[in-house]
């Protein structure tokens, strides 16, 4: 039946499946095949992470390496089964299973289920978010979740935002807006502006800023590191004197980067001092949320990024705290006519709009990308059907057991703890005694390479202060305080044997003869 307005439909397909090459194409004619195919991937997927015990086999890259290199790329299996047998030796046999409770060593989660049904989705039907004419609704979805986003923030009514691959992109792209936007509000020429530009970033912030700047041209000293509190936070009085020092010596701060959530401490800059800062220097500020924006939806803890509505800018990673799968990130800025400087007009895809024409939701007009999935698609399902809420809660449920961590670690001598997180991290090193204790960052390093080789708990390192340190990272609600503290035991077990056998290697003369 024809819908009025609208052409006749087309006639159905003939009926049969594609052959040839062409069989394995999502087409109308063999969208059983597809259901089938993706059927036994997932059965395969969840029968494996059914039955995984461990984060991680221990494999090496020297041992896993021949068998990937064995593969011949050019003598296809033909067989979706055949396939996901072999996938199984490369890949899954040996992945490393966010999902476990005793996986504890970066920014990575589990993920929610209606997440990945939006990304099966997305997947299959291949919108690109670049422009209207290859998206429809996937543009307006992702501009309603920028909206909302925006509005959790409280960034105001002429707010805007794009998503991005991640943190590392979002900043990138608020650095390029804040370089364009000091360029616009000055007439000096930009030949002589650019060796002047400055950034001003917490000293435990993301190295992406300094990757930024040296992308964006900027001169090797252009990023400045502000001074932190015990805390690991930005201190507002040492931003001031930054500031001074820069107005002083004829230098122009383009933003000033304060970071809600740094990966190691998982501190969060005091947003509304430093604000005022920014907001009296007459400076740009940027804040790195791309961890702490879960805070965005906690029922209990949303006090904490007080001030963040005075930003000019915002990174999010929806794939770090609101439990999303890779990728799923965006930038939101307050005043959306900044996103003007990633504008390029193409003849063939976002032409420039005519005085009299209709104007197309083109997001590429605001991203550094082209091509780009339908990421929001993942948040968007994930909204829908738990909220954000339940988000918030099982937020709230993490923070809660890496805080029990600090308080297991903070007790036990055998260790020391840097500082206590506002999120989910705890740097901390095993401390050996008495003479031994010179051999503590080789204590520490080796008791995480062992751990990691026996694959019953993965755990990051760091350094701090120049020093060795280990660190959790508790993205996993399933994650209990035992966990933790069977973790923290294997931990002291082989640390306590690398330096028992090294200081007895020491104690023990050679034979003379």
């Amino acid at each position: 039946m024809s819908i009025p307005g609208r052409s006749a439909p087309y006639p159905p397909p003939a009926t049969g499946v594609p052959a040839g090459p062409r069989a394995h194409l999502l087409t109308t004619g063999n969208t059983e095949q597809y259901r089938q195919v993706l059927a036994e991937g997932i059965d395969r997927v969840g029968a494996r992470i059914a039955r995984t015990a461990r984060p991680f086999t221990g494999v090496t890259p020297a041992a896993l390496a021949p068998t990937v290199a064995a593969v011949d790329l050019d003598r296809p299996l033909a067989d979706a089964t055949a396939a996901l047998d072999e996938l199984e030796d490369v890949y899954l046999r040996d992945a490393v299973y966010f999902h476990h409770p005793r996986y504890l060593a970066h920014l990575n989660c589990p993920v929610a289920i209606p997440a990945l049904l939006g990304e099966a989705v997305l997947t299959a039907v291949n919108s690109s978010l670049d422009t209207w004419d290859q998206s429809a609704g996937g543009t307006l979805i992702e501009r309603r979740l920028i909206d909302w986003t925006a509005q959790r923030i409280g960034l105001g009514p002429t707010a805007d935002g794009v998503f991005t691959s991640g943190g590392t992109q979002s900043n990138l792209h608020a650095m390029l807006l804040a370089r364009e936007e000091a360029c616009a509000h000055t007439t000096t020429p930009r030949r002589d502006l650019l060796p002047r530009l400055r950034i001003l970033a917490s000293a435990a912030g993301h190295f992406s800023v300094q990757k930024s700047a040296t992308l964006l041209g900027l001169d090797d000293d252009a990023v400045i590191c502000v001074p932190t509190d015990a805390d690991r936070r930005m201190c507002p009085a040492a931003l001031h004197a930054e500031l001074t020092r820069c107005h002083r010596d004829g230098l122009v701060v383009m933003a000033v980067v304060a970071t809600a959530g740094t990966t190691d401490f998982g501190s969060i800059d005091p947003l509304d001092a430093i604000a005022a800062r920014c907001a009296a220097a007459g400076v740009r500020l940027h804040v790195d949320a791309a961890y702490g924006c879960g805070l965005l939806v906690s029922p209990t803890r949303r006090h904490l990024l007080a001030g963040i509505e005075h930003a000019d800018s915002v990174t999010v990673d929806y794939h770090k705290s609101f439990f999303q799968p890779v990728s799923s990130s965006a930038l939101l800025v307050r005043d959306g006519l900044a996103l003007r400087h990633a504008t390029y007009h193409a003849d063939y895809l976002n032409p420039a709009p005519l005085s009299t024409g209709e104007e197309l939701p083109n997001q590429v007009d605001k991203s550094l990308q082209t091509t780009r999935r339908f990421d929001a698609l993942k948040l968007w399902l994930t909204l829908r059907v738990m909220g954000p809420d339940a988000l918030g809660e099982l937020f709230d449920e993490v923070i809660d057991r890496a805080d029990g961590a600090w308080r297991l670690l903070a007790g036990d001598s055998r260790f020391e703890v840097v500082t206590r997180s506002a999120l989910s991290t705890v740097v901390f090193r095993y401390l050996p005694t008495g003479p031994a204790a010179v051999l503590a960052d080789d204590a520490n390093r080796h008791a995480r390479r062992a751990l990691s080789a026996s694959g019953e708990a993965v755990v990051a390192g760091t350094k701090v202060d120049g020093s060795q340190y280990l660190k959790f990272t508790v993205l996993n609600p399933e994650t209990t305080v035992d966990d933790v503290a069977h973790v923290v035991d294997l931990i002291a077990a082989h640390a306590g044997r690398y330096v028992h056998e090294r200081s007895t290697a020491v104690a023990t003369p050679c034979p003379v003869g």
